[in-house]
């Protein structure tokens, strides 16, 4: 498992659409993709679980992955994030 803490840059958080490009592309790795906000763990593979979280401009979340391509899913996500997610 690898993990990291990334913020949230882009000014509306992890609304819809960044949460759509998110999971769209957490989808893309065979690797269990999660993070945790406060005392809630989103599946980063499911746009309603990443709603639910909440999670705002500002916001630190840290990211889990695990499995085959764990390492490159840690990455990708990442510089997703800190890409602003589309916004």
């Amino acid at each position: 498992m690898v993990k990291q803490k990334v913020t949230i840059g882009n000014p509306t958080g992890l609304h819809l659409r960044p949460a759509g490009l998110l999971c769209k592309e957490a989808l893309r790795f065979q690797s269990s993709i999660k993070f945790e906000y406060g005392n809630t763990t989103a599946n980063a593979k499911s746009v309603l679980s990443v709603l639910g979280a909440c999670v705002k401009c500002g916001d630190e979340i840290e990211l889990f992955c695990e499995g085959a391509d764990e390492k490159e899913a840690l990455e990708t996500i990442t510089e997703l994030i800190n890409g602003g997610l589309g916004e």
